[in-house]
């Protein structure tokens, strides 16, 4: 199937979909049932364990967590790094010293 049909056979399913949000400007309708639904839904759960806190250890399990093996590569890869800079950051500290004592004195 080449660009163009491809193109067409998309334009013929948007065409055919009903538009579920309004075009710009214009407000949103809800009914009241869905309103009082949501409000329900967002109040379940106990007062002492507020809905955010379930969202987050929800989305706590659906983290990809690095195996050790990456978790020990990259903290190598920091501590390299830092190890660079920081030697790089203090020849240049001596050297500036340096260069500010041959001009000062």
């Amino acid at each position: 199937m080449g660009r163009r049909a491809r193109r067409e056979q998309a334009r013929a399913e948007k065409k055919g979909q009903n538009r579920r949000t309004p075009p710009r400007g214009v407000p949103a309708q809800t009914s009241a049932g869905t309103s009082r639904a949501v409000n329900e839904a967002a109040s379940a759960g106990a007062w002492w364990k507020p809905r955010w806190i379930a969202d987050i250890f929800s989305e706590l399990k659906r983290v990809t967590w690095p195996s050790r093996g990456e978790i020990a590569n990259l903290t190598g890869v920091v501590i390299v790094i830092s190890i660079i800079l920081g030697l790089l950051l203090g020849g240049f500290d001596l050297l500036f010293s340096w260069v500010v004592e041959q001009v000062l004195f």
